[in-house]
């Protein structure tokens, strides 16, 4: 629940973040930007409202996610670009000396 508070002392409820949960979690479909879609495969849906620190999970406040990024695949990528992007610069270079060696034929 995320209360308010004035600077009186009076608390009230402004929201609750609605949890949904389902009976296979690893199921649903990763259709992008941190959204998913119910699937065959994630079984029934349990409803909203469910209490998010049931079953020992819970939200933490004030805390940065982890990259979801793969680091290894990440370097390997920029390293693979990087080196193509230096035998495009020999190419270059290499093309840059013959025309030169002919103009001074």
């Amino acid at each position: 629940k995320i209360y308010g508070k004035y600077d009186n002392g009076d608390r009230i409820l402004l929201g609750q973040i609605a949890v949904a949960s389902f009976s296979n979690p690893a199921g649903l479909e990763a259709v992008g930007d941190n959204m998913f879609a119910a699937t065959q495969n994630s079984g029934d849906f349990d409803g909203i409202g469910q209490d998010p620190t049931q079953g020992g999970e819970g939200l933490l406040t004030g805390v940065l996610e982890m990259s979801n990024v793969d680091l290894s695949e990440q370097f390997t990528e920029m390293i693979t670009t990087q080196r193509g992007f230096q035998a495009n610069s020999r190419i270059i270079t290499t093309s840059d000396t013959l025309l030169e060696e002919l103009i001074n034929l």
